[in-house]
């Protein structure tokens, strides 16, 4: 496969279905990888790809079902209970009526979810499986030494890897062929590191790849993470994943799937082919500069420049590098949205266009990257 179509999401869960196959399909692949940019529909294509394994049990009006997943619903799951009143009894919610807390209580729940997380955080905590809800607490330092604070609020990033290590805690029981869980044929994992910087990035994708590794369950992996997404494909069997990369046309209407090959998709190489075709095209938006920007900070740290202004190039009426520095950073900031687009004025357009042209010539990319194909 190079490059694939798809006019709808669902035909595309159908060919990651038909890629993976079962755990009884010979030639098929273990791991489908699928780098995409935020707002492409990978969470869509979640609830596509878990819409397909529903089958309608007959005389009833329940449905089996055959995927364990991850993303956004997972996480609307849980919901605070912060004890607005008094303050002291604030609790993490979640709803017991899903099937994805099945038989929680005597698999030895806490005691696994502690395995995961104690590598990412500092905090303890304890579930009330009756009532469903999690109560966390926090040592800390006092006069005497120290103390255990107990119904503690943590952080929304703390909240995301405490729920993310509950459902690293479930994928082991599916694992361990718990009965809980016997009705899962497919994992799917979209973005769980939202909220993380780069050393849990990697530690996260570690750690997801170890517990994957011999496990007998087909697993689907989405993101718009590219760190995430390289140490996912070096980590697992190359010989047993598919690794894509998804856009959307919004001429054609269209989903566009191509093949990374035998090297991983690199996103700074794809926004870098954004900027240059949005500058030869004319169609520039503010929002672009806020991607400039993301990759002039980006180069200068990896050259151990201490700021973004070193790697743009002096032209011959700025030659002192401070007027394009300044407009680049006035311009990259505030909210631009790349789903309500503003387009820039002529005057800011120049200065786009000589600071990415300065910045390709410095810094020499492969021509061929940025050929139209």
């Amino acid at each position: 496969m190079s490059t694939r179509r798809y006019t709808n999401l669902k035909g595309l869960a159908r060919n990651i279905r038909d890629t993976l196959g079962t755990a009884d399909t010979p030639d098929t692949k273990n791991y489908f990888l699928l780098f995409a940019y935020n707002g492409t529909g990978k969470t869509r294509l979640s609830g596509e790809f878990k819409d397909l394994g529903k089958r309608r049990i007959r005389g009833s009006e329940e449905r089996t079902r055959d995927t364990l997943y991850y993303n956004a619903f997972t996480e609307d799951l849980f919901t605070w209970h912060n004890d607005l009143e008094s303050d002291t009894d604030r609790r993490l919610l979640f709803n017991t009526s899903s099937r994805f807390f099945d038989g929680l209580r005597d698999l030895e729940m806490e005691t696994r979810i502690r395995e995961f997380l104690r590598v990412h955080a500092d905090f303890d905590f304890t579930i009330n499986y009756e009532d469903g809800y999690v109560i966390f607490s926090r040592e800390v330092q006092n006069r005497e030494g120290t103390e255990t604070v107990t119904g503690i609020k943590i952080s929304r990033g703390e909240e995301n890897m405490f729920i993310w290590c509950f459902f690293l805690a479930i994928v082991q029981l599916v694992k361990l062929e718990a009965l809980s869980y016997d009705w899962v044929k497919y994992i799917y994992i979209d973005d769980p590191i939202s909220s993380l910087d780069d050393n849990n990035v990697v530690a996260v994708a570690c750690q997801l790849a170890e517990l994957l590794k011999d496990c007998q369950i087909k697993t689907v992996i989405s993101t718009h993470h590219a760190l995430f997404f390289n140490v996912l494909y070096n980590e697992l069997k190359k010989e047993s994943t598919a690794s894509r990369f998804l856009s959307f046309n919004k001429e054609t209407g269209k989903y566009i799937v191509k093949n990374t090959g035998d090297t991983p998709f690199f996103h700074h190489v794809a926004l870098l082919k954004e900027l240059k075709k949005a500058a030869d095209s004319g169609k520039i938006y503010t929002y672009h500069f806020n991607i400039l920007r993301n990759i002039l900070e980006k180069t200068a740290a990896f050259h151990g420049f201490d700021n973004f202004s070193a790697c743009i190039k002096r032209e011959e009426d700025d030659l002192d590098g401070v007027i394009y520095a300044r407009m680049t950073n006035l311009l990259s900031h505030g909210n631009h949205s790349m789903f309500n687009p503003v387009e820039m004025v002529d005057d800011n357009k120049e200065i786009f266009k000589k600071v990415l042209t300065g910045f390709m010539e410095t810094y020499k990319f492969n021509d061929d990257l940025f050929t139209e194909e």
